[in-house]
Formats: C-alpha cells, sequence, structure tokens
C-alpha cells in the first residue's frame, strides 16, 4: 500500500477530548474520528488492526469447535420481557419504538435471540452440547462514555452461546474457553490476568474476567501471590480485627448537633472509626433493608445487590428514611428497627459497646450491642476489599493493579433456558431446561488494551500479530530518482513475498514522515535514505527496541522477511 493512496489523517497534537493513551494514540494516528459522545467511525488504518484482532478470535473460536452465525442488532422487547431483563437491564439498554408502535432493543449482547434459536431448533439431548457465537456491533447506553472505544456506545464484541445437557458438559466447554481466550489474548500480545467476576446484569454463579494490566484501567483487582485474584465486585479478604470490650457497658444517648459523618461523629466522641457501626437504608425493589457496616469500611453493593437479588438497587431517600426511622438521614441506627429487614457485614458479629445514630436529629448512642440493644437477621460477606485484607486462602496481604476488562465468559446454568421456556428431551422424553454458557469478547476495546501496553511518547509499537502493517518503507527524498527506485524494489519485493508492507510515497521532509512512522507503530521500518544509497546501504529499525541494522540494499527484503518472521514466532500458539 501506498501512503499516498491509503487515507490516513494522523494529526500533530493531541485533541482536547483524549482522555488516556489509546484514546489520544488512535485519534492521531487517524485509526478512528469521533461522530457523537462514545460513537466512533473505524478508519481503514483501525480497521485493518481490528481485522486482525477479529482474525485471531475466529481461529481460536474455530479450534475449539464454535460456529458463527450473525443475529440481528434488533431484538423485540417481547423476547427481554420473557427472560425478564426489559427492566432489569436499566437505562443502559438502548430501546427504540417502530412505526407500528412495536418496541426493540439495540442488542447489547444475546442470550435471548440465541436461546430463541435454539428452542426452536434443538428438541433431542442428541443434538447436545453445541456452542454459536458471532462478532458484531453492540450498543449500550452508558451513562458516560469516555476512553474513547475503552467505554464506547457503539463497539464490535464477540459474543458465543453454549448449550449442554449436563453441567459436567458445561464445565467443558467453560474451560475450553478459558484456554481459548488465554490463546486469543497472548496471541495479540498482551499481558493480562483471568480474575473471579461478578456476573453483572448478564447472570449467572460462575464468572471469569481477562483482564489488561493498565493503570489507566477502569476495573480494580486484588490478588495474592498464591493465585487468589478478583474484581473489587468479587474480591473477599480478611479484614484486620479490633479486640472487644469484654463487659457490655450501659447504652447512652448523647448530643452530636450536626454531625453526621463517620469522621465528625467518632472525632466528637474520642472514639475510633472501627468503632462506629453505619447503618445504610437501601430500597430494593420497593423494600426497605439496613445494612450495618464498620464506621472504617465501604459497602460493597455488588456484593449486597447478589445477596438481596435486587432487580433494582438504590440508596433510600431521605424522606424514606425519615419515615422508616423517624430521624433524618445521617443519624439511622439498628436499634428500634423492628419493621425493617437488618442484615450486617459479617465484621459486625464481634463488634461490642458500638456508636451509632440514635434514629432523631442530631444524637447518636453509644455502648450499643448486639442481641441486647439491636438484633440483625443475617450476616454476609459485604465488604469493600482494601490493599492490606488478608487474602482466605493462604493468609497473606491481598495487592491490587488496575487492568482494562477485555473478556468475560459466564456459567448461566439455566437462568434463560427456564424463563423462556427453552427445553429439550433426554433419553427418556422427559423435558429440561438448556444448561447455558456465554462468552464475550471486546475488540474493539482489546485493540485499545493492546495500545494502553504498546506504546511510547513518540506513538504506538504493535505487536506484528495485529499490526497494520508488517514493514513500513520510508524513502527520505521522493525528489531522488535511484533512492525512490530502490524502495520501490524493495517495496515490491516485500508484496511479492506475502508481507503486508507501506511505503510513504508523500513529498513531505523525512522528520515528518518519521514521526508519521513512529506513531502509526509498524514493527518494522526501513529507511532508504541519501546518505545510505551513497553507500549501498539501507537502515532497518525495529519500532518496539529501537534496535537499528544496516544491510545492503540488495539483501534488505531477505533480511526484513527473516526479522518478520522472528517476530511473528512470538505470537504463535
Amino acid at each position: 500500500m501506498k501512503w499516498t493512496r491509503f487515507f490516513s489523517p494522523t494529526l500533530k497534537e493531541t485533541p482536547a477530548e483524549a482522555e488516556i493513551k489509546s484514546h489520544r494514540l488512535m485519534l492521531r494516528a487517524g485509526m478512528m474520528r469521533k461522530v457523537s459522545a462514545g460513537v466512533y467511525s473505524l478508519l481503514p488504518l483501525g480497521l485493518r488492526v481490528t481485522h486482525k484482532v477479529e482474525r485471531i478470535v475466529r481461529e481460536e473460536m474455530n479450534r475449539t469447535g464454535a460456529l458463527e452465525i450473525l443475529m440481528p442488532v434488533l431484538s423485540p422487547a417481547e423476547l427481554w420481557r420473557e427472560s425478564g431483563r426489559w427492566a432489569v437491564y436499566g437505562k443502559e439498554l438502548m430501546r427504540v419504538e417502530d412505526r407500528h408502535g412495536r418496541f426493540f432493543a439495540l442488542g447489547p449482547t444475546h442470550e435471548e435471540v440465541v436461546t430463541d434459536i435454539a428452542r426452536g431448533e434443538v428438541r433431542s439431548y442428541r443434538q447436545l452440547p453445541f456452542t454459536l457465537y458471532q462478532i458484531q456491533t453492540k450498543f449500550r447506553d452508558e451513562v458516560r462514555p469516555r476512553f474513547g472505544v475503552v467505554r464506547a456506545r457503539e463497539f464490535i464484541m464477540k459474543d458465543a452461546y453454549s448449550f449442554h445437557q449436563t453441567e459436567e458438559s458445561l464445565q467443558q466447554t467453560y474451560a475450553d474457553m478459558y484456554e481459548a481466550y488465554t490463546r486469543i489474548f497472548k496471541r495479540c500480545g498482551l499481558r493480562f490476568g483471568a480474575v473471579t467476576a461478578d456476573s453483572g446484569a448478564i447472570g449467572g454463579d460462575v464468572t471469569h474476567e481477562f483482564m489488561v494490566f493498565a493503570d489507566t484501567g477502569e476495573s480494580q483487582v486484588f490478588a495474592c501471590k498464591c493465585g487468589y485474584a478478583a474484581t473489587e465486585e468479587r474480591a473477599e479478604g480478611e479484614i484486620e480485627a479490633h479486640p472487644a470490650d469484654e463487659k457490655q457497658r450501659d447504652l447512652e444517648k448523647v448530643s452530636t448537633p450536626g454531625m453526621k459523618t463517620v469522621e465528625e461523629v467518632t472525632a466528637y466522641l474520642k472514639k475510633e472509626p472501627w468503632h462506629l457501626l453505619k447503618t445504610i437504608l437501601y430500597n430494593s425493589d420497593d423494600q426497605l433493608v439496613a445494612v450495618l457496616m464498620r464506621g472504617d469500611r465501604e459497602i460493597n453493593e455488588a456484593k449486597l445487590n447478589k445477596v438481596l437479588g435486587s432487580t433494582v438497587l438504590e440508596l433510600a431517600t431521605p424522606e424514606e428514611i425519615m419515615k422508616a426511622t423517624g430521624g433524618p438521614l445521617g443519624f439511622s441506627g439498628p436499634a428500634g428497627l423492628t419493621d425493617i429487614r437488618v442484615i450486617a457485614d459479617n465484621s459486625v458479629s464481634g463488634m461490642t459497646n458500638m456508636v451509632t445514630g440514635a434514629n432523631e436529629a442530631d444524637t447518636h448512642l453509644v455502648n450499643v450491642n448486639l442481641g441486647r440493644d439491636f438484633e440483625v437477621s443475617e450476616f454476609h460477606d459485604l465488604v469493600q476489599a482494601v490493599e492490606g485484607d488478608r487474602c482466605k486462602k493462604c493468609g497473606e496481604e491481598l495487592t491490587s493493579w488496575r487492568g482494562i476488562e477485555v473478556g468475560q465468559i459466564f456459567k448461566l446454568g439455566t437462568k434463560y433456558s427456564t424463563s423462556m421456556k427453552a427445553q429439550f428431551l433426554d433419553d427418556k422424553g422427559t423435558e429440561h431446561p438448556f444448561i447455558m454458557g456465554c462468552y464475550g469478547i471486546g475488540i474493539t476495546r482489546t485493540v485499545a488494551a493492546a495500545i494502553e501496553q504498546n506504546s511510547d511518547d513518540d506513538g504506538i509499537f504493535w505487536p506484528i500479530s495485529i499490526a497494520p502493517f508488517e514493514v513500513h518503507v520510508l524513502p527520505t527524498n521522493m525528489s531522488d530518482k535511484a533512492l525512490v527506485e530502490a524502495a520501490e524494489n524493495i517495496y515490491r519485493g516485500l508484496l511479492d513475498r506475502g508481507v503486508e508492507v507501506i511505503m510513504d510515497d508523500r513529498e513531505e521532509r523525512p522528520g515528518g514522515k518519521f514521526k508519521d512512522a513512529d506513531l502509526i507503530g509498524t514493527p518494522i521500518r526501513i529507511t532508504v535514505g541519501e546518505r545510505g544509497m551513497k553507500e549501498g546501504i539501507v537502515e532497518i529499525r525495529l519500532r518496539e527496541s529501537g534496535e537499528t541494522t544496516k544491510v545492503e540494499t540488495g539483501k534488505a527484503v531477505d533480511l526484513a522477511l527473516e526479522m518478520v518472521g522472528d517476530l511473528k514466532k512470538r505470537y504463535e500458539l
């Protein structure tokens, strides 16, 4: 490909909208352009990389025996109502209405559609198991689209769905997909980890996220050297225990005028934050529930939602709090809450002589004790993990790192097949719901994650497995006929040998060409310069390491071909 025939509008300056490295470089390298918030057009360079990632994904999915299909972007609201997700998915689900008043969803994922296919076409256990997948545009109405294609409203995703007769069969496919995902991300040149995660709106009890290590990642992962790793939504740790008083003291009511926060109350009462018991009221599907947490820790709402099984979980309003407790927001406590479900974090069970709100304005209670002054209906792990908590597996301290989620695999069980009455007949003629799994990869997000890990101040250095081009031929002076002829010979020689090559044939100053070459990040650059041509040599440079080799012009094609082969070996699994 000649640069003058290629559409690659690079930018010298970083657009003001760009927030992270991948966002900046995808815009500057001419890989994409913004259409509206969270919506981008992929330009030729960006689409070439995207197709490379798609090819790797297809190869590894096909290797597992999965079959590719293509489902519609539009899916009728009736299917989503059958599964119960028309309301559950919330505002992120983009809904459209046709001219006849019928509602459709712009698919963020396709469990409903694929389950409808299975229930219409599969009747016997003899047809199981099977896996269907697609690579398709998805839509999610993000409340705050950001970071370019990392959190976009429209994006490309691979989603796969498996159907099984038994849990053992699902476990085998889940393991196969885990291995396939590991190969995919290694072949894409990513450094990543697979971690236990929360299933969110997709559902299911078992799920792993594949996280690319990146300081700019939105997800926080807690990990231990023993191998335990989980996202912040699922991370569990043993939190530091504080000694309980042996003797319960007499309950006291104290005035705390205008003091609502943990810091204000404990400083006034000369107590440590862990002495205070926070009482947070939530509205769970229109039912109020009080959640108790130690004052020095935060509630993990993903864990809470899993315990409650809520369709909608929201903090109670000040009006609801006043009506339920008799006191204003900031002064709630568990004492006297007889008509509200009260649940607590496990750490609360060992506390004594606590400080709590008194359920009246400007007042707290001191020396509150479980069993004497209030009751708890159930205890659960509800705390947000922090670094320094002890691993439940080995007792060592948890550390944390940030990452970008690029893939997730789920064991769905019968969540969708039961609600949508998708069944098969076993060998005795008895009907059973399909046991299902689903497996997603963010294609465009993977592209962005690769840039986050493979870039420097000058631009991108692509792993050759997903690079838009493998070799960049750069003649420094298009007015020098001999120089241009030498560059053309190298360019044609590489094309004839099957190498993906771009030649910068622009009438530009060498400095601008070098900057663009570093920006778009082709792994190998061959510079055909005037000084070298006088000696009959060209310069071959590896983008990632900066390592440079000088070679006779006539041997450049063979050496470049060898270097391409060496780089490819890193990603052949």
